[in-house]
């Protein structure tokens, strides 16, 4: 019998969820439907239940419906309970549902294995304190970096993160001002483009700056750090077919080759 996921969210016409899947599927062998299910404002709930009575395996989760995926779901992976959010989720026939996360996992698998960024005694500079940055601070954390900063115009939010994730590593709560002196290894974009840019640190070649943000062209943000001279740059497309990736051994429990995947989305913006 042919399983049946989704990807839930606001908008969805755009994501590529369903291709990416459907290349993992012909990679391993397997048949699946894989759709996209535009939830209204008020309508997460109705969606996923509606989708679960239809027969639906599994479903994927993205903005802004992941704080309430989190909510409904019937248990939590630990994973899951760090990031305060879930973008997996696993619809059991009995009607009980597992909630993950794996946007952190497919970061760091971006990251380190493919790019072959080490992140080990890094500086590391996280512009935002959002919800993507709850998200990505466990996984970024144990890979042994010497500090993180989180610079946010609020500072409450990054010092509620600090709050949650301090007992994993280096942490300190900046305003975009202060940073702005200070060196770092690694910057990580998580601002959507509609906001204003914030000042930035000083960039070299050395630099390694990745935007969590993805496009068909180069992101602002990475238009504005290669203008300042860096080399190092990536967008977090690669990232989007990782944590994919994650969401499909979890599923199915075997982990495609995302090679015919990158190639498929290839922005033309990740850079060794």
């Amino acid at each position: 019998m042919m399983r049946k996921f989704a990807v839930l969210g606001r908008p969805i016409a755009h994501s590529r969820s369903p291709q990416i899947h459907q290349c993992f599927a012909e990679d391993t062998h397997r048949e699946l439907s894989y759709e996209r299910l535009l939830v209204s404002e008020t309508g997460f709930v109705r969606t996923i239940e509606h989708f679960q009575q239809q027969g639906g395996n599994g479903a994927n989760v993205t903005s802004p419906c992941k704080e309430e995926a989190f909510r409904w779901v019937t248990t939590l992976t630990l994973r899951a309970q760090l990031a305060g959010a879930v973008n997996t989720i696993t619809l059991n026939t009995d009607g009980t549902s597992l909630g993950d996360n794996t946007d952190g996992v497919g970061l760091i698998k971006d990251i380190r294995d493919f790019l072959g960024w080490s992140l080990a005694h890094k500086r590391i500079l996280i512009l935002g304190a959002g919800g993507a940055v709850r998200g990505i601070l466990h996984p970024l954390l144990s890979e042994k970096s010497d500090l993180i900063v989180i610079a946010n115009r609020t500072l409450v939010k990054a010092h509620n993160l600090i709050a949650i994730f301090q007992s994993f590593g280096s942490m300190e709560a900046r305003s975009f001002e202060e940073c702005v002196s200070d060196h770092f290894d690694m910057v990580i974009n998580t601002i959507p483009r509609t906001e204003c840019a914030p000042p930035l640190p000083a960039i070299s070649s050395n630099t390694l700056c990745y935007d969590l943000i993805y496009a068909d062209e180069m992101t602002p943000f990475l238009k504005t750090v290669q203008a300042l001279g860096a080399t190092q740059i990536a967008d977090g497309m690669g990232m989007l077919v990782e944590q994919a990736a994650e969401s499909f051994y979890v599923w199915h429990g075997v982990r495609p080759n995302t090679l015919k995947a990158r190639a498929l989305f290839h922005s033309g913006a990740n850079k060794k």
